[in-house]
């Protein structure tokens, strides 16, 4: 795939990036380079290759869930510009 001149403005005009005219050309260069790139990496063969979080083996910290500081139900809404029944209450916004 092949990212042109008319292309590359629309998709700043998507992303709301002001693009001077002048610079459009080099800007399909870079998205053409970007593309180059995500054809390369389609290419690899990943089939067998497991998930990783990160380069390195590790396991995430965890601790014990334990309620430290409950029954405050009433200072959390009183922060609440409409509380009722217990809940935050929100205007409707889905007709």
């Amino acid at each position: 795939m092949s990212i042109d001149k008319d292309t590359a403005a629309r998709v700043a005009k998507l992303a709301r990036i002001r693009v001077a005219p002048a610079d459009l050309d080099a800007l399909a260069g870079e998205f053409n380079t970007i593309l180059g790139f995500i054809e390369q990496l389609n290419e690899v063969d990943v089939a067998g290759v497991e998930p990783m979080v990160s380069v390195t083996p590790q396991r995430l910290k965890r601790r014990e869930d334990v309620v430290t500081e409950g029954d405050q139900q009433w200072r959390v809404l009183s922060n609440a510009p409409d509380a009722r029944e217990g809940f935050f209450a929100v205007p409707k916004v889905v007709e």
